[in-house]
């Protein structure tokens, strides 16, 4: 049932970006207060990542509409800034936008130079992180909603604050993957013993109940 309930959440996550066009949307529902109480970043980091993406958004699309396809990622405020960008200076442009957006404590620009990616090209790359996600459940080994799982052009990128642990496991499941080109890490790495202690609090600061 558990495992269930894990692949709904995260096989419904990753529809959104093929639904979305070019910047993420909010989770909305049962689903995302499911996501909410499990995520290991504090409730402030979630939602200053969710306004980060917002923003980012929003300003790249007002100063370089039409000269790039533009996916903006933020975990715990470090952005991941992928997809195609028209020239070396339009990606420049887009990653300082992206760094001068408050609270952003680092920016991966990760944005290749050249012609936008096709509708085709977005749905295999949607497809590839449902089948990471698919079968880091599976895997069963470490909790995948602990793991973020973003695909540009085959390229699976990986974020998360997980244990050195949890993210071989993760590097392993998403290099084995049919239709991964390569696999960049960019996690940040926890002790056990804060991982333990992340995953029995509360959003809100207060421990949660023991399981009965």
């Amino acid at each position: 049932m558990r495992k269930k309930l894990i692949a709904a959440l995260l096989l419904g996550a990753t529809a959104l970006p093929v639904l979305q066009g070019c910047f993420p949307a909010v989770a909305t529902g049962v689903g995302a207060g499911v996501m909410v109480a499990i995520d290991r970043r504090s409730l402030g980091a979630q939602t200053e990542d969710e306004a980060i993406e917002w923003k980012a958004g929003s300003r790249i699309g007002d100063k370089l509409r039409d000269r790039g396809h533009f996916n903006l990622t933020s975990y715990n405020r470090k952005v991941l800034l992928s997809g195609e960008a028209a020239s070396a200076e339009i990606r420049d442009e887009a990653g300082k936008i992206v760094g001068q957006i408050p609270n952003v404590r680092d920016v991966y620009n990760e944005l290749i130079v050249g012609p936008s990616s096709s509708l085709g090209n977005r749905s295999n790359d949607a497809f590839i992180t449902s089948k990471v996600k698919s079968r880091s459940v599976d895997n069963g080994k470490f909790n995948p909603l602990h793991v973020k799982v973003v695909t540009e052009a085959g390229a699976v990128y990986l974020l998360g604050l997980v244990t050195q642990a949890e993210a071989d496991m993760a590097i392993q499941v998403a290099r084995t993957t049919s239709g991964v080109k390569k696999v960049i890490p960019l996690f940040e790495i926890i002790a056990p013993a804060e991982a333990r202690d992340l995953d029995h609090a509360r959003p809100d600061g207060k421990a949660a109940a023991p399981a009965e």
